[in-house]
């Protein structure tokens, strides 16, 4: 049979099956028959589901093992969103407007032509916050298209609508820790409340963004398929696009093969699409780094179907923070084989201006931003870098961040560092031909181990290196 004779039989079998029986469906991501497994309907309780064998808080939390894999499912088009400006924002000292709008033209550039940044989401509660986003919509750019997050409320709705906003996101946390524990409600009257809110949006025209907070805690078939499901119907009702945002919130997410949920980011990206039936397009994943696994979380995500990932530059959010946008930058290329237009360059800019402008304290062995990333000290890796570059540096730093690799010098950088640092950083003609062997370098070598043998213990400064370098230079003249 052709696809289109395969769909129409699927569909006649369907329409003679009862309402109760597995249905089979052509997919058209594997091109195979598949079952559609039962539809999960709400399961009501009248006690929250903690998971304490998982989460029994006295111990660091446990994965399970149920030994059931999913396939991957890369989406044909993946990005990149960020919330810098919202979710980064509130755990840093508030972003002045100049700050918010440098940096949203920034981004802009970073995403390239294509867009793959797509989205900026920002508050709207203050003068100042409104400002910042009047700013960035006045530079009149498609891409990252400006969007917000705001509480469940008429007047909020109304602000955002008020504001040209064609998004926005609204909080719909789905563990029983917030329905029970935080909200006092039960899981019943929370889905009634939040599709209650959602109606809202959509009444307005406006396409909500539902963020589904702590979902690494949730009962996956028991409360979060069937409010994605309610969703979708919604979606289909108005015509309108509803998002689904998958928020890591604590950051318990595991990217394990056959982890049991609710941690697993396979299942739960494959549930959202398989069982829920969530397009791609419509799926988001949000995570924290509390366990240093924001950046695979993120990556495994976009690997089983959900096509966008949620982010914030350096990383910065709630308690560890989120998923570093930069690092995302890079997990694209490495997936795809391709920058598709990106400036990587700007992620160095970014850096800077984060440094200096902003007076950010980015630690130095940060990946692409930290001083020190592509710095070496050990003498060996110097030796190897004056040989071959490739060897000690990750990829050509000065062509995709315009950071060549550098060697610091201290007690430790022996003479083929010195030899390094003296042929990138020094103006001379001179500097082009000395090795390790080179006089100038041993003179050079010998000034600075009498530093460190009378006390010295921190890194050498350029500046200081030109001294002795000049020093070690009219030593070998003498």
């Amino acid at each position: 049979m052709q696809k289109d004779e395969m769909k129409s039989y699927t569909s006649r079998v369907n329409s003679e099956t009862r309402e109760h029986e597995t249905k089979v469906e052509y997919s058209d991501s594997t091109h195979l028959i598949e079952q559609s497994a039962y539809r999960y309907s709400l399961q009501e309780r009248a006690d929250p589901n903690l998971y304490r064998l998982l989460f029994d808080y006295e111990s660091v939390p446990k994965v399970s093992f149920n030994h059931r894999f999913v396939p991957i499912g890369m989406p044909e088009h993946i990005w990149i969103t960020d919330t810098t400006f919202r979710d980064g924002q509130q755990a840093q000292e508030p972003f002045t407007v100049k700050q918010i709008t440098d940096l949203y033209r920034m981004m802009h550039r970073l995403g390239g032509p294509r867009g793959l940044i797509r989205q900026c989401e920002f508050f709207v509660y203050t003068e100042k916050d409104r400002e910042a986003l009047q700013e960035c919509q006045a530079l009149g750019y498609e891409f990252p298209e400006c969007t917000t997050w705001i509480r469940a409320a008429t007047k909020d709705f109304q602000l955002v609508k008020s504001l040209g906003i064609r998004e926005t996101g609204v909080l719909v946390s789905c563990s029983d820790y917030h329905i029970y524990n935080k909200m006092g409600l039960t899981r019943a009257s929370a889905l009634d409340k939040y599709l209650g809110v959602i109606k809202e949006v959509l009444d307005m025209g406006m396409s909500p963004r539902c963020h589904f907070e702590d979902i690494t805690r949730a009962d996956f078939y028991g409360f979060v398929v069937p409010f994605a499901e309610a969703l979708q119907v919604l979606s289909e009702q108005y015509g309108i696009p509803v998002k689904i945002r998958a928020c890591d919130t604590m950051g318990y997410g595991v990217s394990y093969p056959g982890a049991a949920l609710p941690r697993s980011v396979p299942g739960i990206i494959y549930g959202l699409t398989h069982y829920a039936g969530v397009p791609s397009e419509m799926l988001e994943w949000h995570g924290h780094n509390d366990f240093y696994k924001a950046v695979t979380n993120s990556a495994t995500a976009w690997l089983y179907g959900c096509s966008s990932v949620n982010c914030t530059l350096m990383g910065i959010g709630e308690r560890c923070g989120n998923t570093p946008l930069e690092a995302m930058i890079m997990e694209y290329a490495s997936l795809r084989g391709t920058t598709d237009g990106m400036d990587t360059t700007v992620i160095t800019e970014i850096g800077e201006y984060f440094r200096n402008e902003m007076g950010y304290d980015i630690p130095p062995k940060t990946p692409f931003v930290g001083r020190d990333f592509n710095v070496t000290k050990a003498g060996i890796h110097a030796d190897g870098l004056m040989k071959d570059e490739e060897i000690y540096n990750i990829f050509n730093t000065e062509k995709l961040l315009n950071r060549p690799a550098q060697v610091a010098i201290d007690s430790h950088s022996g003479l083929a560092g010195l030899a390094y640092w003296i042929k990138n950083r020094c103006p001379d003609k001179h500097s082009q031909t000395v090795d390790k062997r080179s006089p100038v370098v041993q003179n050079m070598k010998e000034l600075i181990d009498y530093e460190y043998a009378s006390g010295r213990t921190t890194t050498m400064s350029d500046s200081e290196l030109l001294i002795l370098y000049r020093a070690a230079k009219e030593m070998c003249e003498e």
